[in-house]
């Protein structure tokens, strides 16, 4: 009779929906799922690019020369483009490019006066991904004619003439005559913000001694006399002056100074 009731318990374990609950935690793990493996933290090689020198080089035809060091150094003559932000457009633009050689680069480009920014960059190398220089601000001073701009005012005493020479025959706007009667004299004013330097040549065609002065505004910064049919410089640091007057004022002579010039100011515009 006991034997009876032993089976009688075990088929009713067997009977399906009469099965113990399973715990969500026993589930999981009977479907083989395992715990979030830890985040594995990988380091990417970088590259550094910075511009190590930047200067005018030639200040007559307008040469800015870059200096750039590369680390670590990029193929050697990896293509490297140098760049200007342009405010107008809001973006960077390439202006000229280098090759690299032993971890730097040399970069040579023709552009006018300016204050810009400049940046150099190399592209994704495995296993570098692209490097870009801190910006850089630069004062590019370049040689240009006085008259470029035009004049803003001239004038006098004794039938003052202050003539530049039209683009025609001086494309350089360098260029202008100074004459006044007897015992007179003739200015001429430009806009000079922006410059920091002015270099003047000057030929005495008057018939005596004659004075040319350099002014800011109406104050006068320097000067020099000149003798009957000569040649001489008249050069000046006008930093900070933003009216310049070159004047030519008689001293003694018959007929009242003439003085041919040929005047540059050395300029960021």
């Amino acid at each position: 009779m006991r034997r009876v009731r032993l089976l009688a318990g075990l088929l009713t374990l067997l009977v399906p929906g009469c099965a113990a609950p399973v715990a969500p935690a026993d589930s999981a793990l009977s479907l083989g799922s395992t715990a979030a493996a830890a985040p594995v933290s990988v380091t990417i090689p970088t590259r550094t690019a910075k511009i190590a020198s930047i200067r005018t080089t030639d200040a007559t035809k307008g040469v800015i020369t870059v200096v750039g060091t590369l680390t670590p150094a990029p193929a050697a003559g990896t293509r490297i483009p140098l760049h200007q932000w342009i405010p107008s457009l809001k973006r960077w633009q390439e202006v000229a490019h280098g090759y690299s050689s032993s971890g730097s680069v040399t970069i040579s480009t023709v552009q006018p006066g300016s204050i810009r920014t400049y940046r150099i960059a190399v592209g994704a190398q495995a296993p570098y991904g692209t490097a870009i220089s801190p910006m850089i601000s630069f004062k590019h001073y370049v040689w240009r004619g006085m008259f470029k701009k035009g004049v803003l005012a001239a004038g006098g005493v004794g039938q003052p003439q202050f003539t530049v020479v039209p683009p025609n025959e001086g494309p350089r706007r360098s260029e202008a005559d100074l004459l006044a009667n007897q015992g007179g004299y003739v200015w001429g004013e430009v806009d000079s913000t922006g410059c920091r330097y002015s270099r003047n040549w000057l030929g005495n065609l008057t018939d005596g001694l004659v004075r040319v002065s350099l002014h800011n505004g109406t104050k006068a910064l320097t000067s020099l006399r000149m003798n009957q049919e000569t040649e001489a410089w008249l050069n000046y640091d006008i930093s900070g002056v933003t009216r310049l007057r070159l004047q030519a004022a008689d001293v003694r002579s018959g007929y009242g100074p003439y003085v041919s010039i040929d005047s540059q100011l050395l300029c960021t515009n």
